[in-house]
Parts: structure tokens; sequence; C-alpha cells
């Protein structure tokens, strides 16, 4: 006889503990191979799994052990506001923090009496502007990405998934600024953490996830400086900012936007850890 889902997942649980990975990873793999959700995998524990199965599985941990790889560049997929959306080295992978951001805007933007145009700048895989499109159809969406490589993960995303968003490349708003455009929302998770902070970062993410969507300089400050300054031209009045901030960064961001938008009102939102995570800007 074989051994069973539960046997093998919890074999591999604790060899990641045991060499420091999270256990959960091993879930998130089997169903890969399984190509089963969640609720498959705990509805299907008692079931014998094929040798050839469990081989692979076991060498892609014994892959993400050695080398910290991340998983989902492993299998080259990642869920975002219950979604599949495509993930590679050329961006970042989408995390549950930016699903709270997403969620504001949504929140902020379901009764508006117009319909409205969106920005997201930085778009990297997409995972925002095709979630805010998805959910509410009547936004005009457009993103945005220094990266030809990010871009393309983002459009094969947004077309898998049936979401209308006009991607370009550009330099944080420089497109819109040349375009001469103006939009109601502009909303950011752009690059924040500074480079002092990079030998502690875990491997999987240092070593791995592209440094042009993670780092910034003057202590993280840089994309928040420049993506503020250019929105004084190209968010149309009473328009909003919103940001994925570090958990530090939330007084320093206020204050860039009160310098460019002195009569703003903004707002600091703790994430579900109950740090400092998004700011919201009515400007």
């Amino acid at each position: 006889m074989g051994e069973t889902i539960q046997e093998v997942l919890s074999r591999a649980s604790l060899f990641l503990q045991q060499h420091n990975r999270e256990p959960k990873i091993a879930e998130y793999l089997l169903c890969h191979h399984l190509q089963y959700t969640k609720t498959d995998l705990l509805l299907n524990l008692r079931t014998d799994l094929t040798a050839n199965i469990i081989n692979q599985f076991e060498q892609d941990l014994v892959v993400h052990v050695q080398t910290g790889k991340p998983i989902q560049y492993m299998v080259g997929l990642e869920q975002f506001y219950n979604r599949t959306f495509k993930v590679n080295e050329h961006v970042l992978i989408p995390r549950p923090e930016t699903e709270e951001l997403v969620q504001h805007v949504l929140a902020m933007t379901k009764d508006m009496s117009r319909p409205l145009k969106l920005l997201d700048v930085g778009t990297g895989s997409g995972a925002i502007a095709i979630t805010l499109k998805l959910e509410q159809p009547s936004l005009t969406v457009e993103a945005g990405d220094i990266s030809v490589s990010a871009l393309a993960v983002a459009r094969e995303n947004a077309d898998r998934l049936g979401a209308e968003v006009s991607f370009c490349q550009s330099d944080f708003l420089q497109y819109w600024l040349q375009q001469g455009e103006q939009v109601d929302w502009i909303v950011s998770n752009p690059p924040y953490i500074p480079w002092t902070e990079k030998k502690q970062l875990a491997d999987t993410v240092r070593d791995f996830e592209p440094e042009l969507a993670l780092f910034a300089n003057d202590a993280g400050l840089a994309a928040y400086q420049q993506i503020i300054a250019q929105s004084t031209k190209v968010l149309a009045p009473g328009g909003y900012l919103a940001f994925e901030i570090g958990y530090q960064q939330g007084q320093s961001v206020k204050q860039l936007l009160k310098q460019a938008f002195p009569a703003c009102h903004v707002r600091i939102i703790q994430d579900i850890n109950g740090k400092d995570r998004i700011i919201l800007a009515k400007c």
C-alpha cells in the first residue's frame, strides 16, 4: 500500500519545520501536484498517493529547502482575492496585505455617482488592477510598470481572467504626464523597503523577488516621493491616492502627501496584524 495524503503531508511539514521553512508550504505544493483545491485536499486525506506524485512533490520540497526559491515561482502561480495569478521572477508574489488595500479601495469606489478612472502604478503581476476591474466593472482601469517583463505577466493574467485593463510601460506616472491625462484614483504598492534592510530579509524574498519592486532609496520613501510629486498633475481635483506602505512609514508618507496637497485628508489604516499598512488620501 502507498502512503496517504495525510502521511505525506505530515512528513513534509516536519521536514520543512526542521529546516526553518514554513510548514504550510507542503499543503500548497501538494495541491499543485494533485491539481486539488485546499478543500479537495482536506476531503481526501486518507487517499493513497502514487510513488510518482510523492517523488515529484518531495523533489520540489528539497529544492525549496536548499535554495529558498519560493514555491509560488516553482509552480508559477499564486492566489490573490480568490483568483489564480501567474507569477514569475519578474514580479512580486502577491500578498494578503495587498488584498486589504484592494478591499479599502473597493469599499470607497462602490457608491460613486459617476464612472471613475483608476490607475495602478507599478502593477507587477497586475493583481491590484485586475482584481479592482473584475470586482468593480464600472471602473476604467489603467496600469503601468517600468518593467516590460512584468507587463507581459500582467497582460497574460488580464487575458486569462477576462479583465479589461489597459497596460503601458511607464516610469511611475511619466506616461500619463506626457499624455496630459487625469485620473480619479491612483493606487500603488510601490517598492518601499530601505536598502539597509536587505540583509535582514528572508532568503525567499531577498534572493528571488525582483529588487526593482522591493527596494527604494531615501529610507524606502523614494517611490512615494516621485509618485506623489507626479500625481499633483495627474490626479483630478478631489481625487484619491491609495498606497500600501511599510509599517514604519505612515507618518513620513502622510507628510509627503500634505506637502504636495496641503488640503488633503489622510487616513493611515492598520492591517490585520495591527501594523500601519495602507494610506488613503482624498486630495
